[in-house]
């Protein structure tokens, strides 16, 4: 299965926010980059991402799972840009921080580690099992 990574901002929207959403989710709106949009294309109803806040936190605080495919973002005037819808399905017990995940030498070639501004990108099975590990999942 694939597993992803979705950044946000807590300020304007957080985990606490996407888990009040239940189980009508959220639409991952707002996306204006063509690898996280490549990324949400690749993505298929079922699959979970873990939910990282940005900013002063910098830590994995929950999984999603997409409950609705790639399709056209409202909020892009362009039209070149679409989301996913997620909703929230489990805390993570002890979020897992940057700085955790850096200080890893397994993780040196995560994308998050890599190309940190990205803010959708695909984790391998191996970085999905280790840091479901470290938040003690």
């Amino acid at each position: 299965m694939p597993y992803w990574l979705f950044k946000t901002e807590p300020e304007a929207f957080s985990w606490e926010d996407q888990k009040e959403r239940g189980a009508k989710g959220e639409p991952w709106s707002g996306v204006r980059n063509f690898q996280a949009a490549k990324n949400m294309k690749a993505m298929k109803k079922g699959d979970l991402g873990f939910f990282y806040h940005t900013g002063e936190e910098r830590q994995i605080v929950g999984i999603v799972e997409v409950i609705g495919e790639y399709r056209k973002d409202p909020t892009d005037e362009t039209g070149r840009f679409g989301l996913v819808d997620v909703k929230a399905v489990k805390d993570v017990p002890k979020p897992v921080s940057l700085a955790a995940i850096k200080a890893d030498p397994k993780f040196a070639d995560m994308i998050l580690v890599k190309y940190s501004r990205l803010s959708v990108q695909p984790v391998t099975d191996e970085q999905w099992t280790r840091i479901c590990k470290m938040g003690g999942l």
